[in-house]
């Protein structure tokens, strides 16, 4: 497996860290890769399952949202709409300078923004998620004891994963705002759903509201013992796997040409 570091745009000019893993072979297609809130491009779950995908000739950019991790640009200015900016800003990163993404894998919060996105993204053809809420509302449970002072006081600082981060309030209201199930009815692309049944950071219990909201091709995967962030490796592997044999039912798997 190859891999490059790589930079783009984003939705409002800053430049995004980004890596391109890469088949040593034949590239089959191209995926674009959503990792979890707070996360980074270099999470556990991102990289071992891009690098999984590219063994089954799959190319995966994995990037940071703005704020996040090596790209630029601060985080309490972003929300869950400048995250799906930041996804058509990588797909258009992909079609110009290698070759548009037919698939879309996002990750906790990653998941419901590859949800949203998809629509604006017309060579995309399957779309799969991992441990993904069903509502990006969702993720204000990570810091429901700041919600509060945020909407009193505008802003909070708090501490997810064991780092700071600055919370305002245009963030609780863009994620109130978001209407994610009639994005997942009208997706129009074929659908995998993956997720643990003992998550305890996003149960379930999403999952079954996302792929109940869904239209057929839809499929689903129980990720028996997994944990919500995929710590485990073989967790990852097998995510990779499963999802590599579901899309080639749905993708264009010639040679994908930059």
């Amino acid at each position: 497996m190859a891999g490059e570091a790589v930079h783009f745009k984003g939705a409002d000019g800053q430049l995004l860290a980004a890596r391109l893993d890469a088949p040593e072979g034949l590239v089959k297609a191209y995926a674009l890769f959503a990792h979890c809130f707070s996360c980074g491009k270099d999470v556990f779950a991102a990289a071992r399952i891009a690098q999984g995908l590219t063994r089954h000739g799959i190319a995966v950019l994995r990037f940071d949202f703005t704020g996040i991790g090596a790209s630029e640009g601060e985080f309490a200015n972003t929300n869950f709409s400048s995250n799906l900016s930041d996804l058509v800003a990588a797909a258009d990163f992909l079609r110009s300078e290698y070759a548009a993404p037919q698939l879309l894998v996002g990750h906790s919060l990653g998941g419901a923004a590859v949800l949203a996105a998809a629509s604006s993204m017309p060579e995309v053809k399957a779309v799969a998620t991992v441990a993904a809420p069903s509502d990006p509302h969702h993720v204000t449970g990570m810091f429901r004891e700041h919600i509060d002072a945020i909407a009193t006081h505008g802003v909070a600082h708090v501490q997810l994963a064991g780092r700071p981060f600055t919370i305002k309030r245009q963030f609780l209201e863009d994620v109130a705002e978001q209407r994610l199930e009639q994005k997942i009815r009208d997706l129009g692309r074929a659908l995998l759903v993956m997720h643990s049944p003992s998550d305890d950071t996003v149960a379930v219990a999403n999952a079954e509201q996302i792929f109940q909201a869904a239209r057929h091709p839809k499929s689903f995967v129980s990720l028996d013992g997994a944990d919500h962030l995929l710590r485990r490796r073989h967790d990852a592997i097998y995510i990779a796997d499963v999802i590599a044999a579901w899309a080639s039912r749905y993708l264009d798997l010639g040679r994908a040409e930059p």
